[in-house]
């Protein structure tokens, strides 16, 4: 297994169509993988190019030739080493997977089976069964596709496999974004791949926030609303939360407050990574009820969250550095997708580069290629979900490393 990771950027100044910015990556790909065909390459298109988003997959193909391309639009790009966000660019990466098997998708939002149908309906949507053990890369447009619907389908059908992406990003209304799957340019729906064979796609999702106050179990909720924690009112319980905390915090909590809810309710003690976290909508003014951006249970355990940079960086280095020291097999990591929100990056940290140099120092060299998103997709706690603000890295190497 090999990967490569190219990008070309309006900085270089030396180029002004897509088939030049296309040109200098295959360059660089074609160097880094020693001449072979690429078996994948998974592409992300600044929206620059909007008029030529019709002709990149040809371009692609008469210059690099690739069995199979996934990709789409994006605001920011990741490739390189580098991540370039607000400008002209074009990020490409490829990998040359011996014994595994690749199909693409294109899925237009009609076609996604009924929450109510069995795993079969599921597996002849993807043209793949469960029993091969796939991984997903999933590249859905926002605002033609129920993201949601698929990830809860697939999670169903195919209960161990890795499902990773993000939404297209770089439009603002329907029609503006592009998907590319081989050689076809797609404005609606999902495009992505199924992965199996002599692979493995290990999962890090990095939500980059901390917990406050102490954790509480949901004594009456309906829906999204959040009405009691531990027998009180939510709002009551939040204000109590909130009157504790150091005037900074106070200060961070008014925009950048988040409710977490635990994953796994066998633990004894929860911490950074056993929460999924969500977004505080508001309070409900007729009843005082907290408006969560997720479905709710009563007897669920859920925590308060606040997000800043530092948080997010620590919480970014902790997993990764968990995922070096408990995963032996992390040495044999050949190369890996970064699907990062657009909050994030720069507009997070003050400056550029921050979630791959820092991929960089726990995992050393690997190549690793992505875009700034929508809405990223991954998993917490064994279940795949789309989040905000976070960063969900897709890691790969063989099941049998060469020796």
């Amino acid at each position: 297994m090999k990967w490569a990771s190219a990008i070309a950027h309006e900085k270089e100044k030396r180029y002004g169509s897509a088939r030049q910015y296309i040109a200098n990556c295959v360059e660089q790909l074609q160097f880094q993988l020693s001449g072979e065909t690429p078996d994948l390459a998974v592409l992300f298109v600044s929206p620059h190019f909007i008029d030529e988003y019709d002709h990149i997959p040809e371009l692609i193909a008469s210059g690099l030739g690739p069995k199979h391309l996934v990709g789409c639009s994006a605001g920011g790009l990741i490739g390189g080493g580098i991540e370039v966000e607000q400008q002209q660019a074009i990020a490409l990466t490829a990998a040359v997977l011996p014994g595994v098997d690749i199909k693409t998708f294109h899925i237009s939002d009609d076609e996604l089976p009924d929450l109510d149908d069995g795993p079969s309906a599921w597996e002849k949507l993807m043209d793949v069964e469960s029993s091969a053990e796939p991984s997903f890369v999933l590249l859905p447009d926002p605002f033609s596709f129920h993201i949601d619907t698929l990830v809860q389908g697939l999670d169903f059908a195919f209960p161990r496999a890795k499902k990773l992406g993000g939404l297209a990003s770089g439009a603002n209304r329907n029609g503006l974004n592009a998907l590319f799957r081989d050689g076809e340019v797609h404005r609606s729906g999902a495009v992505g791949a199924s992965i199996y064979g002599n692979v493995i796609v290990d999962a890090v999702v990095a939500q980059g926030c901390r917990p406050i106050g102490k954790p509480f179990r949901v004594t009456k909720c309906k829906g999204n609303f959040l009405l009691e924690l531990d027998g009180q009112a939510a709002v009551h319980t939040l204000k109590d939360v909130l009157e504790s905390l150091s005037p900074e915090d106070q200060e961070l909590a008014r925009n950048s407050l988040f409710l977490g809810v635990v994953m796994d309710e066998f633990k004894d003690d929860f911490k950074v990574g056993d929460f999924l976290i969500r977004n505080i909508i508001g309070i409900e003014p007729r009843t005082g009820a907290l408006v969560i951006g997720e479905l709710l249970r009563n007897e669920r355990t859920v925590q308060f969250h606040l997000r800043d940079a530092t948080t997010s960086a620590e919480d970014l280095k902790n997993l990764l550095k968990q995922y070096r020291q408990q995963s032996s097999e992390s040495a044999d990591a050949a190369g890996a997708l970064l699907f990062s929100c657009l909050g994030r990056g720069r507009h997070l940290y003050g400056s550029p580069n921050h979630d791959s140099e820092c991929f960089r120092q726990f995992l050393g060299e690997i190549p690793l290629g992505g875009f700034f998103c929508n809405g990223e997709i991954g998993p917490v706690g064994g279940t795949t979900f789309l989040h905000g603000y976070t960063s969900s890295f897709g890691i790969f190497r063989s099941k049998t490393p060469a020796v």
